[in-house]
This record gives structure tokens, C-alpha cells and sequence, in this order.
């Protein structure tokens, strides 16, 4: 492989960085690029670009929840969605038509309908990636959106397989046999352990009982992969397996939007047609906002959702490859389409940097809404007789919460994003409600009161556990706010924030390892007076 394969993506990269967008526009414009110096494609890119899809979608599949999917806000969103946006797809691209566009001469209603169809998609690769980078996939607002993105994959894999004029084999239905295996996987998690053999049985599952079953039965590899994913979910050790393979899906990735630039050299009449299609962008975000508002969701759940969803989808660039393959649109399209889901990405990409800045602006401009009339997963938090608050209930926010409670006999209320984590600890006693922290939504619906005199920040993200703090600090809260950081240049920060105590999670884990071990040896502390003191 040319060595400018892997130079270009990172120099774009780095300049993506600089200029404080995702790495990911970087490496679409290192394609474009790479195919403007007169590189092609590589099968070798393309393996791995399909290894990073596959990687993905076996990763989303480890953190769904099914029941995630049978939510009405999920499956008639999706599905109200597609046809709504196709219909507006179509009428645009008519409107085009009506004008001149060459590239729609002699296009009929199948055509526009296809196109219609795979611009009405919104890309799982992506929005994944945003809410992963904000720690926000187990938020409402998140898994809602991964939610209608696995919808819009299987409306794809439909497609894809009934546009192939063949039937998946008779054997298709011998893939129900892996539903009485499901504990057999699962139990394997408890064998492999972590490490090298934890990613490799993982690489096993997502590539071998899922991709290739999948397809040697005549269906999508990519959907096996994610139902293997799914199928393994309910074990604990799920998501230490998402968190291992992160890194290589990742890399892989990386040759997935390199490899959307090799797809052609853009021309002035593409690049016109798919900057036209940029506007779309915007008209499907706000449909996917009515449609969220119509499920009576809250204002900032529906917004930050459809800014996830504001793209274009590889899932459509993979439907137009096929259709181009059928004659059913032209090969121009393709690269009109290239265009215009690399250019969504980048708006996109903007965009959702500034998410909640954007949302703060506009949000005095929402109709008040009567939290009776709220669905019931948006109403007000009640925290009863709770003295004490653990924001986070990790493994840090889990043992906050059970000194407060048995050591100092605290009333305490556990607070996390993550539905499934909030469903666990009730089972085991825990008094823990799903929340959002960084939502100020959250905050005006948790009805603090006096009674509570401590807050713990145990959110894994510094940036959280900041937007929190100021939240607090917004509501006057005279309580003691004590806060977890993973680095030591973190502290002072979080005491200018205005925390009364900020604990340093990997020193203050040594320091007190060595107070203990010294304690157990009876040993006395020798300190002199004049000794600095020790770091928090």
C-alpha cells in the first residue's frame, strides 16, 4: 500500500483537529484529496472500511436494548420518518427537474423514488461516534436516536436483500437456533476474561457466527454482526467487550471515510446538486423534531436528538451503489451522493460541537409544556427523603453511595444516564432514578430541597462533571459538592468551578492503598510540621 494512503488521513486529521472539528471530516477530505492526486480505490481499504462497519454495528449491538426498539417513540418515528422524508426527498429532486437539471434528464418517479429513499437515511457511524465522544449514547435523547438509526438499517437491509431478486436461502431460518445459544455466547464472556482474548473472541463473534452466517444464508453480513451484538447485550461483561474493541473500530473506521472520498472527483455540477441537498439536512431535523415533540418528549430531548440525525447516511451511498448496479440511477449520482454525505458530515460535525450552546440560545423561544402532559420518561424526578446525591453510579459513583448510606446512615439518591445500569440497582436495593446531569432540563425537573447536604459529581467525563457543577452553582445550592477527576491538571480546575472537594481517582486510590497497607503494618504516620501537604 502507497505510504499516502496513511499520510494524507492523518495530515487531515490533524488539520480537522486544529480547526476543532472531528477527526472523521479529516479523513472524508484525505479521500477526496487522495482521489484528486490520482489514488483509487484499494481493496485492501475497502476490507477494512468493511471491517470498521461491521466492528461498529456489532459494538452498538453489545449496548442495545432491545426493549429499546419496541418503544412506539422508536419503531413510528423511524418509520413515520422514512416515508415523510422520502416524500420530501422526491418532491425536491422534482422541483430540480422542473428547473433543468441536467443531472435529472429523463429521470422518472422510480428514480427519484430510490434517491429519495437513500437520502432519507441518517448515519449510524456517525451519530454513534458524536455520542460516544460526548458519553451521552445511554441518555435518553442518545439511545433514542441509536434506537431509529437501527430501525433505518433494517428498512436498508430489507431493501438491499429485496433489490438483490433473491431470496435469502431456506437455511436463513436455521439462524433462530442462535436464540437458545445466546447463554452458551454469554457464558463464554466469564471464560475469555479481558485482554487479547476478550477482543478476539469478540472479532470472532462479530466476524464469524455473525457477518459470515449471515451472509452465507443470503443475508446482510452487517445485520448479523449487530444481532450477535445484541444477542450477548444482557451479559455484564458486554460492555467491557464494546470498550476493548473500541480502539480497533476505531482504526478501522478510519478507511470507511477515507474510502467515501475515493468514490470520484468531484465535478462543479455535483458539487452544485449535493450542495443543493445541504439545505435537506435542515428539513430533516426539524421533521424528526415534530416527531418527537409529537410523542411529547421535552424540548431539549428532541432537539439534541434530531441534531444527531441531521446527516446523510453510508447506508444510503451503499443502497445508491446498488441501485446504480441495477440501472435504477445514474453512476453521476453516486458521486453527488459521496458529496453530500461527506459535506452533511461536516455541517453535521459543527453543528453538534455546539449542541447545547445552540439549544441554550433558543430554548426561551419554546413553548412552555406542562410537565403532566410530558411522556412519562420526561417528568420531574422526585428524590423523596434523599439527604445525599451521587451523580454517576459507577463503580466510583456505587461506592460513594454505599459509605454515605451504611457508614454515615445517609439517606442517598443515585442518579445515571443509563437506564439498564438504574434497572440493575434497583434490583439490588439501590435507590436510583435515570437521569441526565448535563441536561439543565434535568436539573429544573429533580426537586432539590434542603434536606440534601451532599452532592457527589462521579460522572465519567471531566467536561460533565464541570456542567453539572455549574448547573449546582446556578441553582444556589448551598450543599457540600465533592467531585472525582481522572487527572491531576483537572483539580484546580474543578475547584475554580466552585467544587468544596475534588478527589483525584487514580493518586488518591494509591494514597489510600498505602494508608491502608501501612495501617494493616501499624504503622504512624512521621509527617513534620513543615512537610507540604500531600496532593488531593
Amino acid at each position: 500500500m502507497d505510504i499516502a494512503y496513511i499520510v494524507i488521513p492523518f495530515l487531515g486529521g490533524m488539520l480537522a483537529l486544529g480547526l476543532r472539528v472531528p477527526p472523521l471530516v479529516g479523513f472524508l477530505a484525505a479521500g477526496f484529496l487522495l482521489t484528486a492526486l490520482g489514488y483509487g480505490e484499494l481493496p485492501a481499504l475497502s476490507t477494512i472500511a468493511d471491517l470498521g462497519v461491521t466492528l461498529l454495528l456489532f459494538t452498538i449491538g453489545l449496548k442495545l436494548n432491545v426493549r429499546t426498539l419496541l418503544l412506539k417513540e422508536v419503531w413510528a418515528t423511524a418509520s413515520a420518518h422514512l416515508v415523510l422524508s422520502t416524500a420530501m426527498m422526491v418532491g425536491f429532486l422534482a422541483v430540480l427537474k422542473i428547473i433543468g437539471s441536467t443531472a435529472l434528464a429523463g429521470a422518472g418517479l422510480p428514480m427519484m423514488l430510490v434517491l429519495g429513499f437513500a437520502l432519507s437515511f441518517s448515519s449510524t457511524v456517525f451519530a454513534v461516534k458524536i455520542l460516544d465522544d460526548r458519553g451521552e449514547s445511554k441518555a435518553l435523547y442518545g439511545r433514542l436516536a441509536i434506537g431509529i438509526l437501527i430501525m433505518q438499517d433494517i428498512f436498508a437491509v430489507i431493501f438491499l436483500t429485496a433489490s438483490t431478486g433473491e431470496l435469502p436461502s431456506p437455511f436463513a431460518f436455521a439462524l433462530l437456533a442462535l436464540l437458545p445459544l445466546a447463554p452458551l455466547l454469554r457464558s463464554m464472556l466469564e471464560v475469555v476474561g479481558h485482554g487479547e482474548m476478550q477482543i478476539l473472541y469478540g472479532v470472532v463473534l462479530a466476524l464469524g457466527a455473525g457477518y459470515a452466517l449471515f451472509d452465507l444464508v443470503g443475508l446482510k453480513g452487517d445485520l448479523g454482526a449487530l444481532i450477535i451484538g445484541m444477542l450477548l447485550a444482557p451479559h455484564p461483561a458486554a460492555v467491557s467487550m464494546s470498550r476493548a474493541l473500541f480502539m480497533m473500530k476505531e482504526l478501522f473506521l478510519v478507511g470507511f471515510f477515507v474510502s467515501i472520498g475515493l468514490t470520484g472527483l468531484p465535478t462543479l455540477e455535483t458539487f452544485g446538486l449535493a450542495s443543493m441537498l445541504l439545505v435537506l439536512i435542515f428539513a430533516k431535523s426539524l421533521l424528526f423534531i415534530v416527531l418527537f415533540r409529537a410523542f411529547r418528549l421535552r424540548h431539549r430531548t428532541s432537539f439534541l436528538g434530531a441534531l444527531g440525525l441531521m446527516n446523510y447516511s453510508e447506508f444510503g451511498l451503499i443502497v445508491a451503489v446498488l441501485a446504480a448496479s441495477n440501472g435504477w440511477i445514474t453512476d453521476t449520482w453516486l458521486v453527488v451522493l459521496s458529496l453530500a454525505v461527506a459535506m452533511s458530515f461536516g455541517i453535521s460535525a459543527v453543528v453538534n460541537r455546539f449542541s447545547a450552546e445552540t439549544y441554550a440560545s433558543v430554548e426561551r423561544f419554546w413553548p412552555e409544556v406542562d410537565d403532566a402532559r410530558l411522556n412519562t420518561m420526561e417528568r420531574p424526578i422526585q428524590i423523596g427523603e434523599a439527604q445525599a446525591v451521587v451523580l454517576g453510579m459507577g463503580r466510583v459513583g456505587r461506592a460513594a453511595y454505599e459509605r454515605l448510606e451504611e457508614e454515615f446512615g445517609l439517606d442517598v439518591l443515585g442518579i445515571d444516564t443509563d437506564a439498564d445500569r438504574i434497572h440493575d440497582l434497583r434490583q439490588h436495593g439501590y435507590n436510583a432514578v435515570e437521569g441526565d446531569a448535563t441536561d439543565w432540563d434535568f436539573w429544573e425537573k429533580l426537586c432539590l430541597n434542603e434536606a440534601v447536604t451532599i452532592t457527589i459529581l462521579a460522572l465519567p467525563l471531566y467536561d460533565s462533571n464541570v456542567q453539572a457543577l455549574d448547573f449546582l452553582k446556578q441553582l444556589d445550592y448551598q450543599g457540600e459538592i465533592a467531585a472525582v477527576v481522572q487527572h491531576r491538571d483537572e483539580i484546580e480546575k474543578m475547584y475554580e468551578h466552585g467544587a468544596d472537594d475534588v478527589f483525584h481517582l487514580y493518586g488518591g486510590a494509591g494514597y489510600a492503598l498505602a494508608g491502608r497497607a501501612a495501617q494493616v503494618k501499624g504503622l504512624e504516620p512521621v509527617l513534620d510540621e513543615d512537610d507540604p501537604p500531600l496532593p488531593r
